[in-house]
């Protein structure tokens, strides 16, 4: 089945990641792919030591769309289509496949649309997928479709991301 965390809320990469935990601990294989993310974030810690999580992600933080220079771009196309290859090209290898993040990569151009769709469409398992606006594609094809919603944020006032909580 097809699982979609969406919305403008906290905790969306969260659920992907206890899903995943949840289903290498029923000793099933998981590829989970984070997208926009190159920076170490806590979670990396725990999806390593399990044995049936496979993670990828690109090796360098990009930052946030808007401040990327053309060639970052050019980059990070290559990085998120090459995990997706694997993704596709592997995908009988593994029980859920995750794609965090893979909104914001799809919407602003920084993947091949065409390999994510045809995921969506061929994949056998769990497919989670997480991040802000997904395409219509998606939710019509999601069996589960979850948005959280901001109510309120430290960042509203100022904070800053914190160790542990938000990265």
């Amino acid at each position: 089945m097809i699982h979609i965390y969406c919305g403008d809320g906290k905790g969306k990469t969260t659920a992907s990641v206890g899903l995943a935990m949840r289903m290498a601990g029923y000793n099933k294989r998981v590829l989970f792919i984070q997208f926009l993310k190159g920076s170490y974030t806590g979670e990396l810690e725990a999806l390593d030591r399990e044995k049936n999580i496979t993670v990828m992600r690109c090796d360098e933080n990009y930052g946030f769309f808007r401040s990327m220079s053309e060639e970052d771009k050019e980059n990070i196309i290559k990085c998120h289509n090459k995990n997706l290859l694997y993704a596709k090209e592997n995908a009988d290898k593994f029980d859920m496949i995750v794609l965090d993040e893979i909104f914001a990569a799809y919407n602003y151009g920084l993947t091949d649309k065409d390999i994510v769709r045809e995921i969506v469409k061929d994949y056998g398992g769990e497919l989670v997928m997480t991040g802000r606006g997904p395409d219509r594609f998606f939710t019509e094809k999601a069996d589960y479709v979850s948005e959280i919603k901001k109510i309120k944020h430290p960042y509203d006032r100022g904070i800053t991301a914190r160790k542990g909580i938000e990265f």
